[in-house]
């Protein structure tokens, strides 16, 4: 196991959070990266332990086009600046990987610069790919190189050169003894030479115990990266597709799909591949932009959290802001944002009140990290699995329609489990477990073992925004059963049945002959049924599966808590 296994991960793009000028004018330090101090006790407040920050080193204007290796963009400020915000986060016990721009570098680069001085004679004329002195640029260079992405501003290295492999190797080498970081992010890992990646692997297995090299990739098996030689994880762009669409599609059969295609790649083994799980970050628009229902950032996230992977949030994501991405520019993605801003988003943030539970249940839970996934229940809008360690299990329920919904499903053991989002509490019957989910919500179950669990009551869709044909809805954690349920065209019939079992207290029961106790349990229980039944009739069809999910459910407490949920 590896501090890696267990990481929550917090994406920064440094030069857009700090308010950096787009060009960089190469002058005297400007000491912005300080500003992320404040930065880091948040990060901790809402569960992550870790930061993948870049790119951070000398460059002319995102960032990606590297002009020097070996020192702090001028624009955040000198390498004392980075080497004091690395030991910041490892004092909070937060590690830090950076990103890694090994593909190409830019134009002011020494090498590009002593081919463009020196020409055919460069000492340097091998380090980029087809470099043709019989060519020529935009920029009137008198030759012509391979460029990324139709960029050349973006310089081509030639990674089968030695020359470039020990030059790099060097670098991570210099970045973690000046830095001491704890891993790099590859930037276009996808089209990086495998023999080139295998040494930049050597490397990481000498520098630092369990220091961690991650991928960019796009498509493709992620098998072909991710293997004991070449890089420990890569990002899962399959699954940030599906998690957004799945919800705007009500389609969990996509998300479903794309995990068991996933898992089945890593040897159905929850060790086989801990991809970087994410729902937004610096090249893609903002999850909160991206839901057509704004309400289903809660299941969105839930199942971020949870599925077999390392999740990660991008900076101010888990304050619900938009980022749209407009034409030629990524801008919008990547803001300016003041911490004072957001004072007080812990206690009245609904988002970021979400993200922060879910960060404190993910390190609280082992299995969420290293066990196995079985999937339960599957609808195009409701979706269940179990994470499984060492006989422990947690299950997640989701649901994506706006309409509540009745689940049943196997506990593989247990007695009890608790929300560890809401609080509340389920008896196992029967192997099972029936639980309500809410509209546009989720819920981690683990087992219950009593007082000192430390799952506050607080709801995966408390107050989430919705869209106007899902009002918010605020959960109430009060005992009294009436202020959950529907306010408007609620049954008769069933605020009837509630108040009644309302009224029958213990002492009423005292009351009974012991011979005929048994009945009047059953008739509570029966009573409590046709509650749920009728609250359910009215929040939508109800099919006979969910009418036997109910008849299924005999505990009086699970039945009291089911008519709760209700809003």
């Amino acid at each position: 196991m590896a501090w890696y296994d267990e990481a929550v991960f917090y994406h920064i793009y440094p030069l857009g959070l700090c308010g950096a000028p787009k060009e960089n004018p190469y002058g005297e330090p400007v000491h912005r990266l300080n500003q992320l101090v404040p930065w880091i006790d948040h990060i901790k407040e809402i569960g992550c332990n870790a930061i993948y920050i870049g790119p951070l080193f000398e460059s002319v204007g995102h960032g990606y086009e590297t002009t020097d290796y070996k020192k702090l963009d001028s624009r955040l400020g000198d390498n004392t600046d980075l080497a004091n915000f690395v030991a910041d986060c490892h004092k909070k016990g937060i590690r830090v990987i950076l990103d890694g721009v090994f593909n190409h570098t830019g134009r002011d680069f020494f090498a590009f610069q002593d081919i463009k001085n020196n020409r055919e004679n460069s000492a340097y004329r091998d380090w980029y790919c087809q470099v043709n002195f019989g060519g020529n640029n935009e920029y009137n260079d008198g030759f012509s190189y391979e460029n990324w992405g139709g960029y050349n501003l973006l310089a081509k290295l030639n990674q089968h050169n030695p020359a470039v492999r020990d030059y790099i190797c060097d670098v991570i080498r210099f970045w973690v003894k000046e830095f001491d970081i704890d891993g790099i992010r590859l930037d276009a890992a996808d089209v990086l030479d495998f023999e080139y990646m295998k040494a930049l692997r050597h490397v990481a297995n000498e520098v630092k115990p369990d220091f961690w090299l991650m991928g960019e990739v796009i498509h493709g098996d992620y098998t072909r990266w991710v293997n004991e030689g070449t890089l420990h994880s890569v990002t899962n762009y399959h699954l940030h597709k599906a998690l957004y669409s799945g919800h705007n599609d009500h389609n969990y059969f996509e998300i479903a799909h794309t995990v068991k295609r996933l898992y089945e790649m890593g040897g159905n083994r929850p060790d086989g591949l801990k991809l970087y799980n994410f729902v937004d970050n610096h090249d893609v628009e903002r999850i909160y932009t991206k839901l057509t229902n704004k309400a289903h950032f809660a299941p969105v996230h839930v199942l971020l959290y949870t599925l077999p992977g390392v999740p990660s949030i991008y900076y101010g994501s888990e304050f619900g802001i938009e980022g749209k991405k407009e034409q030629y520019s990524d801008a919008s993605l990547r803001p300016a944002l003041s911490l004072d801003d957001f004072k007080g988003a812990l206690e009245d943030n609904a988002c970021t009140k979400l993200i922060a539970k879910l960060g404190d249940v993910r390190q609280r839970v082992p299995a969420l990290s290293y066990g196995d996934y079985k999937e339960l229940l599957l609808t195009n809008r409701q979706y269940a699995f179990s994470r499984t360690m060492d006989g422990q299990t947690a299950i997640v329920t989701v649901n994506n329609d706006d309409s509540d919904y009745v689940m049943t499903v196997p506990t593989g053991g247990g007695s009890e489990f608790i929300g560890a989002l809401s609080g509340q509490k389920v008896t196992v019957s029967n192997g099972n477990i029936a639980v309500n989910v809410p509209a546009c919500s989720g819920e981690i179950w683990i087992p219950y073992e009593g007082s000192g669990d430390g799952c506050e009551e607080v709801s995966s869709h408390d107050n989430l925004p919705a869209t106007d044909n899902t009002p918010t809805a605020d959960v109430s954690t009060e005992d009294s059963l009436t202020e959950n349920l529907p306010t408007e065209n609620a049954s008769t019939t069933a605020s009837s049945q509630v108040e009644t079992s309302l009224k029958e207290d213990k002492s009423s029961q005292e009351k009974i002959p012991a011979e005929k106790s048994g009945s009047y349990e059953e008739g509570k229980i029966a009573g409590l049924q046709e509650a749920v039944l009728a609250i359910m009739e009215k929040n939508g069809p109800v099919t006979e599966q969910m009418r036997r999910d109910v008849q299924n459910q005999t505990d009086h407490d699970s039945l009291v808590n089911w008519i709760k949920s209700f809003h």
